[in-house]
């Protein structure tokens, strides 16, 4: 699993963006946290502009505690820090958008990875066993793969996949990569699209069944974007 940083290949908003901001009548903006590999929204939480420029100038996230009235460097208690990968501000320039590394999968204080885990009528205590957050569709396609993996439904496609093991899952691969180039040569594009979507589909039926996560893709995706180019 690639763990590092690769916060190095980042390079950190100029801040000078602080003075296009507009902050509230509290001298406060809101600042949603983004997770940086599957876009989940991890937490919603208030800067000020010494927040900002902390944050800017460390790279590690900080916030404004209203409730402490003080500078919040996040995770600086529990170890559950955020490394800041990107910033943005809407077109009102009144709301962040923060792209963060998140230590420990963690940002919530309940224990969660996220602070939006309640979809029901009344509140739960989150904590580890909460609810993921929404995220892109690949990731939770490979949440469903897994769900399935971990407890069989019977007479799911999934499950007959990983129950036949390599031999099932791998032929599949095959037989639907060969079709995507053929979809490719007679440049079909809904049909190209739809043997990708198989493609990507039974890749992940084959992750689940080693063992290995999508996150992990994710991170190597990463890791390679801005690598110096190969010959």
């Amino acid at each position: 699993m690639v763990g590092h940083s690769l916060q190095a290949s980042f390079q950190l908003p100029d801040p000078a963006l602080i003075d296009s901001l507009r902050f509230n009548e509290a001298g406060l903006i809101p600042a949603v946290a983004q997770d940086w590999l599957d876009g989940a929204v991890l937490m919603v939480a208030w800067m000020n502009r010494e927040a900002i420029e902390h944050t800017l100038a460390t790279g590690e996230v900080h916030y404004w505690s209203r409730s402490r009235q003080e500078l919040w460097h996040k995770g600086a208690t529990s170890g559950h820090t955020q490394t800041l990968r990107d910033l943005r501000y809407d077109c009102d320039a009144d709301v962040l958008l923060l792209t963060i590394e998140q230590t420990g999968d963690v940002a919530c204080h309940t224990g969660a990875r996220s602070c939006f885990f309640d979809n029901g009528p009344a509140a739960t205590a989150g904590g580890s066993a909460a609810a993921p957050p929404p995220a892109d569709v690949c990731t939770e396609l490979m949440r469903v793969i897994e769900g399935r993996r971990d407890r069989p439904e019977p007479g799911s496609y999934t499950n007959k996949l990983l129950e036949g093991g390599d031999n099932r899952i791998l032929k599949k691969i095959g037989e639907e990569s060969a079709e995507f180039v053929m979809a490719c040569k007679d440049n079909n594009a809904a049909e190209i699209a739809g043997e990708a979507a198989d493609i990507l589909f039974h890749l992940q039926v084959a992750l689940a069944h080693h063992g290995v996560s999508w996150r992990e893709v994710q991170q190597v995706l990463a890791q390679r974007r801005g690598a110096p180019r190969r010959e």
